[in-house]
């Protein structure tokens, strides 16, 4: 296949087409390079023939129209948004802007060009979406397909936006769309102001380890991986009009996955004392949900994909690739707001 991927240089993203570029798939990396992009995540696959990278804002309607006129696509798989949740609280109208007028012009865009190539059968329009839409769980039971969306943050209000335009623009005009909602994901190339990198990265520099409250709010942990993994294989065999749920299978607490990173990193890196001793319990964020958890059945028994390492093999893969890419991950630090505490103003 040939794919247009959005946001192809953020975490998710570039993790996609890695993997994309590694099954022979051709890729063309659609990314506006801000501030949580970097182009070193996809430096692996940069000199493939297969790959080719356009800067481009997917708020920029003629942008599109001529990347997806040259480039001629067989799917998108749209990625690109603003994911922090934290920044969404100190500055909504940007998540409004990108996740949900971001994909209207992509929507329009990618629907005029399978117009123009005359709605070829096999074309695709994959939204990649958050379980955060969902709202909050209590102490029992999981998200579905079905469950009603019930966001609670204006991160997660854009992208319950953003997945309702999908389906309408299939439903009205026919675009041939699949829809995923994933939990959350870590591994390697994560952008360093999100809760596993801060974590390691604060530890490393003897500084406090942030605990939102009282580290009690449960996620369920998805390998970056194995996500881009199932996201390849929803838009190459998923059916359409279809959305599927992208789990991890790991639900853990916040305090027990610190205190799980903190075991790794005394292994890892030794020191006098635990890293669990920097332990330090912050203000919690506004609305903070208390419980994400995925059921990923349909993808289970009707794509045949499933996670393939626990949340501590994970962990221990992404310590690993801390430690091993200081350069990388010190760069980022430097950016605007990374290491400052952010969602406050509410």
């Amino acid at each position: 296949m040939k794919l247009l991927v959005t946001g192809g240089a953020g975490f998710i993203g570039s993790a996609v087409v890695r993997r994309a570029v590694a099954q022979g798939h051709s890729v063309v990396n659609l990314d506006a390079l801000t501030y949580a992009a970097c182009l070193d995540n996809v430096a692996s696959v940069a000199d493939s023939p297969l790959y080719a990278f356009e800067k481009a804002d997917i708020r920029d309607r003629a942008a599109l129209d001529r990347i997806l006129a040259q480039h001629r696509p067989d799917a998108v798989m749209h990625l690109a948004a603003e994911s922090h949740v934290d920044r969404s609280i100190d500055g909504p109208g940007t998540f409004i802007d990108t996740n949900i007028m971001g994909t209207f012009h992509m929507l329009e865009a990618a629907r005029a060009y399978w117009v123009a190539q005359g709605r070829p059968e096999g074309f695709r329009f994959h939204h990649i979406s958050t379980d955060e839409v969902f709202g909050s769980l209590g102490a029992t039971g999981q998200f579905t397909e079905d469950t009603p969306y019930d966001p609670r943050s204006p991160y997660s209000a854009s992208k319950a936006g953003s997945d309702h335009l999908v389906r309408a623009w299939a439903e009205t005009y026919g675009l041939p769309v699949v829809l995923t909602n994933c939990s959350n994901n870590y591994g390697p190339f994560h952008f360093p102001e999100k809760l596993i990198p801060v974590i390691i990265l604060n530890a490393l520099a003897g500084k406090p380890l942030p605990i939102y409250g009282d580290g009690s709010n449960i996620r369920d942990w998805l390998y970056v991986e194995d996500h881009a993994e199932a996201l390849l294989l929803v838009v190459a065999k998923g059916e359409l009009g279809r959305s599927y749920n992208i789990g991890g299978e790991n639900e853990r607490s916040n305090l027990d996955l610190v205190r799980t990173l903190c075991a790794i990193l005394d292994r890892k890196r030794p020191k006098e004392g635990s890293y669990a001793d920097q332990i330090t319990f912050v203000t919690d964020r506004p609305g903070h949900d208390a419980r994400y958890a995925i059921d990923p059945a349909r993808i289970r028994d009707e794509l045949g994909w499933r996670p393939s390492v626990t949340v501590e093999q994970g962990l221990e893969l992404t310590v690993d690739w801390y430690l091993e890419n200081e350069s990388w991950w010190r760069a980022l630090q430097e950016r605007h707001g990374v290491g400052e505490r952010l969602g406050v103003t509410a």
